[in-house]
Formats: structure tokens, sequence, C-alpha cells
């Protein structure tokens, strides 16, 4: 393109046609009164000036801009078609998705899965059923037929209906001195509970003194009741299932500050957490003897009631009053298992 401010004819113009004699500068002014002064010399009719006091970059200070191309209008492009912005293919699978969050399924689906209940969680460790039958251990799931098994299932049935007739879920089991069997009674009733469709049942192993649950239902001593009741262990750290319906919380050694164990208010809360959060229907806890020791009366205030254990054989009427004085105005008698029997396998008495 020929440009007009370097042709070198309009250059060579003589001086005196420029106003002053002065050594001529083509500057933009100069350059608008030498057209329209060679305009009126020659006889032409004046052309409109194309230039303004701003030269557009990139173009011709004699040559008009090129007008900008019109913009189709709202109705061109709606019949065309065509908009302002590239329509992109990613845009309807963004508003599917945005619609998948407010209607639900598809959130739904990236949320993570919600965690198992409290039970569920716990970790089942099954009964090794050969080893109890070669052992012929005195539980009451190998001998339904036994009297003894009888006795349990009919103790289990009573237990129920009280506490289901007081709204009680908590029992203490214990005896008045050791060797009354209240371990064998604990497991043997917590497994006729367990035999219950749709209850669960726990049974704690409470009795820091001789813990024993573990080795009658050969499981692992590997519990630490202490940690547990401290809140250093949670439940589904502490607790194992060896059956559906049926969760233990075992001691695995000895530990003689078990009163102050109980005696802690940490030990009530957790076991009031236990109860709420598992949904267990009868909670059984094993103690140690309760004329022996202060454990018993440290957690009376914890229970909804006791089943005092007796042996036929040692137990006397002092020791069955003795007992019947310490829980007085603590918590409830719910009655008297008595073993070691001559006849009857069973003694209900008081609740």
């Amino acid at each position: 393109m020929k440009d007009t401010l370097t042709d070198t004819q309009s250059l060579t113009w003589p001086a005196q046609d420029f106003e002053g004699n002065e050594t001529p500068a083509m500057t933009q002014q100069g350059f608008k009164r030498f057209r329209r002064r060679k305009g009126r010399t020659q006889g032409e009719p004046e052309q409109p000036s194309v230039l303004d006091d701003r030269v557009e970059p990139g173009t011709s200070p004699d040559r008009p801009s090129p007008k900008p191309k019109a913009r189709p209008s709202d109705k061109t492009q709606r019949q065309s078609g065509f908009s302002g912005r590239p329509e992109t293919q990613d845009k309807p699978a963004v508003r599917g998705a945005a619609d998948g969050l407010r209607t639900g399924p598809v959130s739904q689906q990236q949320l993570p899965a919600p965690l198992p209940e409290m039970w569920e969680r716990i970790h089942r460790v099954p009964m090794d059923m050969r080893s109890h039958q070669v052992a012929r251990s005195p539980l009451v799931n190998f001998f339904r037929s036994s009297p003894t098994a009888k006795a349990f299932d009919l103790l289990r049935t009573r237990l129920l209906h009280s506490l289901k007739a007081h709204g009680w879920k908590r029992v203490a089991i214990a005896s008045p001195t050791a060797g009354c069997g209240a371990t064998f009674t604990a497991v043997n009733l917590a497994l006729s509970l367990a035999r219950v469709p749709n209850t669960r049942t726990i049974l704690m192993d409470m009795n820091f003194r001789r813990p024993a649950v573990a080795a009658t239902l050969r499981l692992p001593a590997a519990g630490d009741m202490r940690g547990f009741l401290s809140g250093e262990l949670s439940m589904p750290e502490h607790l194992v299932r060896p059956a559906e319906s049926l969760a233990v919380g075992l001691t695995a050694a000895p530990d003689r500050n078990a009163a102050e164990i109980l005696h802690d208010p940490t030990c009530a809360q957790v076991l009031d957490d236990m109860t709420l959060t598992t949904g267990a229907d009868v909670i059984l806890f094993d103690l140690p003897p309760v004329l022996e020791h202060d454990d018993v009366a440290a957690f009376l205030p914890q229970v909804d009631g006791v089943l005092l254990v007796a042996d036929g054989t040692r137990t006397t009427a002092a020791h069955l009053a003795a007992c019947e004085q310490m829980f007085k105005g603590q918590t409830q008698l719910l009655g008297v298992s008595l073993n070691r029997a001559r006849g009857a396998g069973l003694l209900q008495h008081g609740q």
C-alpha cells in the first residue's frame, strides 16, 4: 500500500506555496492546509478531510479508517443460531451434574458411606465349639435338655419380666463369698439371654480380683477393662462378640485397685455411653464377692439390681442377711440363685 506521507511528489513542492516561507514541515495540520489550498487553486471542489486530530494506528492519514463491521442483532442471532460466545460441549454435562446435586441421587452416590451402628462394629470372635464339646464345658448351650439348662432358661424368663416391668437394663451378679459360682451363673445366664430373638446382651467381667469369663468361654484373655472404663479404649477396641446377639468385655489380669477404678466418675460415663450406643437390652456385670471386698459397694450406684448367687453347701442365712443389709437403700435385690442345692436348682427370692 502506498503511504501518502512518504510520497516523494508530495514532499517536493516549492517553498513559496507554504505560509511564512518557512522550511516546510509535513505535519498533520500542515497537510490539511495543503490539501485545501491545492483544491482551490486547481478549481476542484473542496473535499472533506478524512483526517482528524487523531490518526488510528495502522491506517494512512489520507485514507478513511475501515468501518467496524455491524454486530448482528439479537433477532438475527436467534434466527441464524449464532451467539457471541462459542458453545462448548461440556456445558450440558456440567448443568446435568448441578441438577443431580439439587435432586439428590448424584450427591448421595458421592457422599461417603455411613458407618455401621456400634453393635455391628464390635469384632466377632466365635467360640470354639469343638473345644467346648471335647472339654465338656459346663455351658447350657451344650446341654439344653439338662435340668441346669432348664433352670437357667426359667431364671432368664423371670429376669426379663422383672426388668421390663421396671424399665431396667443393668444387673450385677455376685455371691456373698468366693466359690459360690457367680461367674458360672453370669456366663450361662448371658448365653441363655442371647438365644432370645431380637435382643442384645452384654456380659462385663468386672471381677478384677479373679477374672474368669474369658477362661469359661475359652476366649483369648486380651481385654483391658481398666483402659476401657477410664475412657482410653473405645467399645470396638475392647468388646468382642462370641455370638450374634452377645458381646462380652474381658479382663486379662487381676488388678488390686479395683475399687478405685469403680469409684472413678469416668467409669459411670463410659457405662452410660455403652448402654445408649449399643442398644443392649440386658447388661450383666460379673462382680467379686460382696462380703470380701468393697468393689460391689462401690459399683452399686451403676446397676439397677443385684442377682445374688448362693452355694447350698457353704452360704449361710447370715451371709444373705449381710448382703441384703448392704443393698438396702442402694439398689434392688432381684433374686437369689442357689447352686449345688438338693432338689430344685433355682430359688427365686425378692423382686
